[in-house]
Order: C-alpha cells, then sequence, then structure tokens
C-alpha cells in the first residue's frame, strides 16, 4: 500500500491574526495590562526568552509571533525552532527584545497559543511513532474546540498526522443515523452520489462486515470501520482488496493503535489528539544582564 503524499502544513496569516487580535482584545479588557503599566516606566527594555520546560513537538511559533508585533510592532521576535521541530526539556525556542510592557502584556496570549497547539502536535506525534512502521495515518475528527478547528487540525499535522474533513461542506460522511433515516447502507450512498458533485468523496460508516459488504458493493470511496477489533479489520481488509480507502475509529488509544495500524487499513482516527491532549509546558523568562 503505497503512502499518500500530503501537503505541508500551513496556515493563511489572516487567519492566525484575527483569532490572536480578538484573544488579545479579550486579555486587555478596558483598561489594559494595569499591573504592568503600575510596575515598569513606560521606557523600560527587556529580553525574554521562550522556552520549552518538557519534550515535545512546537506548533503556535507564527501564533506568539503575532501576539508580540501585534502589541508592538517594534519588538524584535526571533524564532530559534519551527513548527513541527521536536524539542528538549529547556530548548530555548524564541527571543524577544524591546519594550518590557509590551513583551509582559503581549505574553500570556502567546503562551496560550504555543502551549495548546504544541500540546496537540505532541500527543499527535506520539501516537504517529507507534504507527510509523505502517502505511497507515493517524487523523482527526471534528471534535475540536469552537472557533479552534483550523488551528487544532494545523497542529496535526504539525505532529505527524493527516486531517479528516474540515467541517460537514467538504466530505459526505454518511453515519449510523444517515443510515437508519435512509433505509440502508447502498441506498445512503447512492443518494449521496446522486447529489454530490464528482469532486466531492463519500464516506460511510458500518459496524459489520454485512454493512461493509453493501458499502462496496456500490463503491464507496472510504469506508469507516466503527468499533471493530483486530481480527474483524483483518478481515475487511482481505475483502477489501485494495478496492476503497479504510478507516479504523473507535477504541483508540496508546496501547491499541499499533495492533489496529498492523491490520493494513489506511487511516485511523481519534478525537483524543484534539480534545484529550494536555498543553506542552512552554514558559517565558525574562533574561538579566
Amino acid at each position: 500500500m503505497a503512502s499518500q503524499q500530503q501537503y505541508p502544513p500551513s496556515l493563511p496569516q489572516l487567519l492566525v491574526e484575527d483569532a490572536v487580535r480578538a484573544s488579545l482584545l479579550e486579555d486587555l479588557g478596558r483598561a489594559g495590562d494595569i499591573t504592568t503599566n503600575a510596575t515598569l516606566p513606560e521606557d523600560a527594555t527587556a529580553r525574554a526568552v521562550l522556552s520549552s520546560r518538557e519534550a515535545g513537538t512546537i506548533c503556535g511559533m507564527g501564533f506568539a509571533r503575532t501576539a508580540f508585533t501585534l502589541i508592538d510592532p517594534s519588538l524584535k521576535f526571533v524564532a530559534l525552532t519551527k513548527d513541527g521541530v521536536r524539542v528538549a526539556p529547556g530548548d530555548n525556542i524564541a527571543r524577544i527584545e524591546g519594550n518590557a510592557r509590551s513583551i509582559l502584556s503581549a505574553e500570556r496570549v502567546a503562551l496560550n497559543f504555543l502551549m495548546h497547539l504544541s500540546g496537540i502536535a505532541s500527543y499527535t506525534a506520539k501516537f504517529a511513532d507507534l504507527i510509523a512502521h505502517t502505511n497507515a495515518k493517524v487523523c482527526d475528527t471534528r471534535k475540536t474546540i469552537p472557533g479552534m478547528r483550523a488551528f487544532a487540525k494545523y497542529a496535526v499535522k504539525c505532529g505527524g498526522g493527516s486531517n479528516h474533513r474540515f467541517g460537514l461542506d467538504d466530505a459526505i460522511l454518511i453515519k449510523d443515523n444517515h443510515i437508519a433515516v435512509a433505509g440502508g447502507v447502498a441506498k445512503a450512498i447512492l443518494a449521496a452520489r446522486a447529489y454530490a458533485g464528482h469532486l466531492v468523496k463519500i464516506e460511510v460508516e458500518v459496524d459489520g462486515l454485512d454493512q461493509f459488504e453493501q458499502a462496496l458493493s456500490v463503491n464507496a470511496d472510504v469506508i469507516l470501520l466503527d468499533n471493530m477489533g483486530a481480527e474483524l479489520l483483518e478481515k475487511a481488509v482481505k475483502i477489501n482488496a485494495g478496492r476503497a480507502k479504510l478507516e479504523a475509529s473507535g477504541g483508540i488509544a496508546f496501547d491499541t493503535i499499533k495492533a489496529i495500524a498492523e491490520t493494513g487499513v489506511d487511516y485511523i482516527s481519534t478525537s483524543k489528539i484534539t480534545m484529550a491532549a494536555p498543553t506542552l509546558d512552554i514558559g517565558l523568562d525574562i533574561v538579566l544582564t
């Protein structure tokens, strides 16, 4: 089974800037950073470093840079690494120099994005490492924090994962409730094909080999094998014989993903990489000279 080439992770800068601007406005409130403004002279300058306190995969450098430069375009932000790079505890990932008030007022927003997105990238990388010897790819779902989906999916790619659909409008995924109302797997797929344009892929979720064979009989593009054990997945892969792309989902964990990948499925989807990932501990420290 040949692996598929993927586009490199990327985000439109306008999306990043809008999200960071909204977060800065939320943090600054109506009066700005009254703690920093009360304790530091207006013309005070400082140097700071962003560093990782634990091992992980970095994601969100563009968000951090944008947080500092939106607060104060005169700040000098020097990235020492880039998204998708793995770091060790104590590694410096960026330097910031300039007005001290500006640095401290942007600190929390920069760290919030960095820690959250690096956490997703790091968690994804742990899953991806476990199946690196296979052709299977770990991929995300639509279970993301509202308003953060594009960024979470970007972080998944930085961690070595793949993206599932971004929303309800970019691919058809027929699930059990659609099948129940439509009157069966084949009927649902045929109706979807009659509705969709030729560029829209059709995926269907099945929970047994009987439904699986129905999906194959009407040429589904992708078949999601829901909550099937490794033995059943192996049977499905053999029956499929390369006709449709196969995706396994349900019960995905660090101790199960290897066996699932070794059955020969193409994709393994899990909401854990976006919904259960712990943040990566990253800090900002003022460098005293």
